[in-house]
């Protein structure tokens, strides 16, 4: 059986190398025995997966995606390029949305999540009423709350796109999604989720990795590399377990009553380390024995 090899972001300044935000975790994998190969993120993100694998020789895979994010349909498309020039990713596209989408994950992680409410919207599509965000908000009662997209929220917009004192101040409300929707633009994913707000231990987040199932490594999160906590991981392992995908990341954060919560789920592919964390331990565990 061929073993795996890495799929990396290319640098769009120098094709033939990775893309700088990645060069060191390829040069970390090459040193954990895996085959690196180049694809184009503008191409595959711009609709044209057949250029984007153009470096793929046929029948070379399987793979492991490590890049930046792909919105999930054009993920499904590198994976029919891939699949044209007789590859395959170990991840694929019905995986990857579920792990990197919230609706997705939520129904395994209930529990140990915020409660949280959505409603799809595509790029271009007209705000509803201000009244569909007050009812969809009602479902979660009162109190504070978090506007997000399916993927990813605007915190460092906090007050402006991203937080709600009270989601039964439907024109707080309305004027937040708003303002989430256009900040993201074209790259707003799925639609808007509303997730009750509770309140975290500063820097008492850790980045969980986990592969098939297993706990393989307990970083920094990204924003706190300085930090790192150690968070509970039992029942949170009986999730990702009933989650069924192979290469998951966990955000975890230490609740004020002392109570450790996953704030995200992602797909592992696209998930950042910490700026002084190459990788190479995760790449190991990723190829295997």
């Amino acid at each position: 059986m061929t073993p795996p090899s890495l799929l990396f972001c290319r640098d769009p300044l120098r094709p033939r190398h990775p893309d700088p935000g990645f060069a060191q975790e390829a040069a970390a994998a090459r040193r954990a025995g895996a085959q690196v190969v180049l694809v184009d993120h503008d191409a595959l993100l711009a609709g044209d997966a057949e250029t984007a694998v153009g470096r793929v020789r046929r029948d070379s895979g399987p793979y492991w995606y490590r890049g930046w994010m792909i919105p999930s349909a054009r993920y499904a498309e590198l994976e029919r390029a891939l699949a044209v020039r007789g590859c395959a990713l170990l991840t694929d596209a019905t995986a990857y949305r579920t792990a990197h989408e919230l609706p997705c994950w939520y129904e395994a992680f209930a529990g140990l999540t915020p409660r949280s409410v959505w409603r799809t919207l595509s790029v271009g599509e007209a705000l509803p009423d201000p009244s569909v965000w007050s009812d969809l908000a009602g479902r979660l009662g009162s109190g504070p709350g978090i506007v997000k997209d399916f993927v990813k929220s605007r915190k460092h917009e906090w007050h402006e796109a991203c937080f709600v004192p009270d989601v039964r101040d439907g024109v707080r409300l309305a004027g937040v999604v708003g303002r989430l929707v256009e900040l993201q633009g074209d790259f707003l994913a799925g639609g808007v989720v509303l997730r009750a707000y509770e309140p975290f231990v500063p820097g008492g987040e850790a980045r969980v990795w986990w592969v098939d199932g297993e706990a393989v490594r307990v970083t920094a999160h990204p924003d706190t590399p300085g930090r790192l906590p150690t968070p509970c991981l039992g029942a949170v392992g009986e999730a990702v377990r009933t989650l069924g995908c192979r290469w998951v990341s966990t955000d975890m954060a230490l609740r004020e009553d002392g109570v450790w919560r996953v704030v995200e789920v992602g797909d592992g592919q696209v998930s950042g380390l910490p700026a002084d964390d190459d990788g190479e331990s995760l790449f190991s565990a990723l190829l295997g024995p």
